[in-house]
């Protein structure tokens, strides 16, 4: 790894509106490169818009659905790069041979980079998880994605450690959900559009444990117990039915902030990442300190009286969507 400036974006997406979308992506760029930043990530599925989904047929999904990295928005995005001589990552929804998946997508300014399929997906029965961890060549330096509720498991981010990533791209779209936890739960949508009026209310609900307060139980952890640089991105605003809170962020491998966006708008935060950090880090021996021999229990099934899976998204939608 070499010293490098990463810019971590946030933004209120319009739902299928692919157009204003990557708009935004490209005025977010720009902002973040007169920062100094060599690569901006955006969040999950930024491009078509996330929650949503949730209450699309398969025949629309489809419609929204492109080829990686044959498809109109990966093209734009490497031209965005190319102009503004940048990597970018940004989520869309992929096809491929009918397969439906939430991709992350890694882009130069020499074209396609890498892309990332959710581990975990769940927002729609039509979308199927992927198969496969993904680290790859970035700028001088090792790169790993992990999207959402993938970074959720910790054997995912440790995998994708072990696999050489020194820094992982966390797109995300989260906070402001039900919950069985205290405290947690929706975001009013009249706090939000009072935002401006009165911005000390929003804040506290962005920042307690609807929001911000939940992603500091575990989200420093990630960083810290694998000693990476985490790179998170979550939407700001309006997510179909619910509120987001933004606070995009990078977290050094010692679980410390390095920059963090508290803005109630659209934004990006540009860190600078070194390298120094890592072969001191407590999770760096504790990679180095693994006993795999006694892991085995990690890769059996859960007994029978252990719910297991998630609470899927199209499962909270009303009505459900059909084929």
């Amino acid at each position: 790894m070499r010293d490098i400036k990463i810019g971590a974006a946030q933004f209120e997406s319009r739902d299928a509106d692919k157009t204003y979308n990557l708009s935004r992506i490209e005025a977010l760029t720009r902002k973040a490169v007169e920062e100094g930043a060599e690569t901006v990530s955006f969040r999950e599925c930024c491009i078509p818009g996330y929650t949503f989904l949730q209450t699309l047929s398969r025949s629309r999904l489809v419609e929204l659905a492109e080829p990686v990295p044959g498809g109109p928005s990966t093209k734009r995005l490497i031209q965005i790069a190319r102009e503004y001589n940048v990597s970018l990552l940004a989520g869309l929804l992929e096809i491929e041979n009918r397969a439906l998946y939430n991709t992350c997508v890694a882009v130069t300014p020499d074209g396609f980079l890498a892309k990332h399929r959710k581990l975990h997906a769940f927002i729609s029965k039509f979308i199927s998880s992927g198969d496969r961890f993904t680290v790859f060549d970035l700028c001088d330096c090792r790169a790993g994605i992990l999207t959402c509720y993938d970074n959720n498991l910790p054997e995912n981010v440790r995998i994708t450690a072990m696999m050489g990533a020194e820094i992982i791209f966390m797109p995300h779209v989260t906070c402001g959900l039900e919950s069985a936890m205290p405290g947690r739960g929706k975001i009013n949508r009249e706090i939000w559009e009072n935002r401006h009026r009165d911005p000390v209310r929003c804040r506290q609900e962005f920042l307690g444990p609807k929001g911000r307060g939940w992603l500091m139980r575990w989200l420093p952890a990630r960083a810290y117990e694998n000693g990476v640089y985490a790179v998170y991105t979550n939407p700001i605003g309006i997510d179909h039915d619910t509120i987001k809170n933004g606070n995009a962020m990078i977290i050094d491998p010692f679980g410390e902030i390095l920059i963090e966006s508290h803005a109630l708008e659209d934004d990006v935060v540009v860190g600078h990442l070194t390298p120094e950090k890592i072969p001191v880090s407590s999770g760096y021996r504790y990679l180095c300190a693994r006993r795999p021999e006694l892991y085995g229990k990690l890769v059996e099934p859960l007994p029978p009286n252990m719910q297991q899976g998630t609470h899927p998204g199209w499962k909270l939608a009303e009505p459900e969507p059909e084929a």
